[in-house]
């Protein structure tokens, strides 16, 4: 089921799976990656954990613990969302259909590019 879980952040997810807070664990690290010492000092890495299914999510994406705070619990909501409902779920569902959308748009742009080549072929065609 660990496919599934890359599905999740997806926003307009309305039916999502509750989670209580007795069913986490929230600690504080520092973050990583670009930022210098803003990033190296400050303790604003929002690691949560979800002990029942076992789903980590890190979130380190604002310089304000809060707003990290409220990030991971909406990523960590859709994943563990993912992890009980799998196919079912709301967020697979747009997952899938933004693919689909995704693979026809693809296949529009290639129509389109073949047609202008064809176009291109008829006009030297004439032009000779």
């Amino acid at each position: 089921s660990s496919p599934l879980l890359q599905a999740a952040r997806k926003r307009n997810s309305l039916n999502l799976l509750e989670l209580s807070e007795a069913e986490l664990e929230e600690q504080f690290v520092r973050g990583d990656g670009p930022g210098g010492q803003a990033t190296n000092k400050t303790n604003n890495c929002v690691v949560l954990k979800h002990v029942p299914s076992g789903i980590v999510v890190k979130c380190h994406q604002t310089r304000s613990v809060e707003k990290n705070r409220k990030i991971a619990r909406e990523i960590l909501q859709e994943k563990v969302d993912l992890f009980y409902r799998g196919k079912d779920s709301d967020v697979f569902k747009e997952k899938k259909a933004s693919e689909k959308q995704k693979q026809e748009k693809k296949r529009r742009a290639k129509e389109n590019l073949e047609r202008k080549k064809l176009f291109k072929e008829m006009q030297q065609l004439d032009k000779e």
